[in-house]
């Protein structure tokens, strides 16, 4: 990280990622903007971009990891870069992005590559790290299934699950005035079907519960048996999921 303290706003700053990433930016001594639609300090509404203006004064670098699964990232994105070339001070924006955007025709990583697009169209310094999932979505839908009688997942369908602290890591690390254009992904340490880590999930939750391989059709399901989701040659993280597991039952432990 640069050693001169920067002027960063963060949006999705309250969430699982972006908290991090504030905490790590916040000890290094930079100024720091979180923006949310509830913030007392900087209230903004990237829907239609409301506040954007007062947040954006001064500010050299945004890191943008807000977004939604029920769309309208692409239309965020562009109020965010109307906002930065108003600023003119903003000389970097750090994007997270998925690994697999660009081969995997999901509806939500189709908007992520569309963000992609419209940063490095922008003419304003971008940077763009993509990771693959994180071992908490992971745990999430594989902790859906599990409630029901049999735990169903897609079969044949490998994922490389890597740490959120290790990703907060790499974007605080870019989050500097001089952008780096599109860097190296972020995979995790491991690659493993679904239903391994499943099944590996329900045993460290004590959970008895039959998984289920369950076949589906679509380009997006062949994407992923393709393994378009996966980054074998950037298996960067140290976390595996079976310590990521271990550690969550250490923590749920100790409360």
């Amino acid at each position: 990280m640069s050693s001169g303290k920067n002027t960063v706003l963060v949006t999705g700053g309250t969430g699982n990622l972006g908290a991090l990433v504030v905490t790590r930016l916040r000890d290094a001594g930079h100024e720091v903007r979180v923006l949310s639609r509830h913030a007392a300090d900087y209230p903004v509404d990237l829907r239609d971009g409301s506040g954007l203006d007062a947040a954006m004064a001064g500010a050299q670098v945004v890191v943008h990891c807000a977004t939604t699964p029920r769309g309208g990232d692409d239309v965020a994105a562009g109020h965010l870069v109307e906002a930065a070339r108003r600023a003119g001070t903003v000389t970097n924006i750090l994007y997270i992005s998925i690994v697999g955007v660009d081969v995997v025709p999901v509806g939500y990583y189709k908007i992520k590559l569309k963000v992609e697009r419209i940063l490095e169209r922008s003419g304003l310094g971008v940077t763009i790290l993509r990771t693959t999932q994180f071992h908490d979505l992971v745990a999430q839908v594989v902790g859906a299934v599990s409630k029901l009688p049999v735990a169903p997942l897609p079969n044949g369908v490998r994922v490389q699950p890597i740490a959120v602290e290790e990703v907060a890591d790499r974007m605080a690390e870019l989050a500097v005035p001089v952008p780096a254009g599109r860097v190296a992904d972020m995979g995790g340490p491991e690659i493993h079907t679904l239903t391994e880590l499943g099944r590996a999930y329900l045993t460290a939750i004590g959970r008895r519960r039959r998984v289920v391989p369950l076949p589906l059709a679509g380009k997006a399901y062949a994407g992923f048996r393709r393994g378009g989701n996966l980054t074998p040659a950037h298996a960067v993280g140290k976390v595996t999921f079976a310590e990521f597991l271990a550690r969550r039952a250490a923590a749920a432990d100790g409360r």
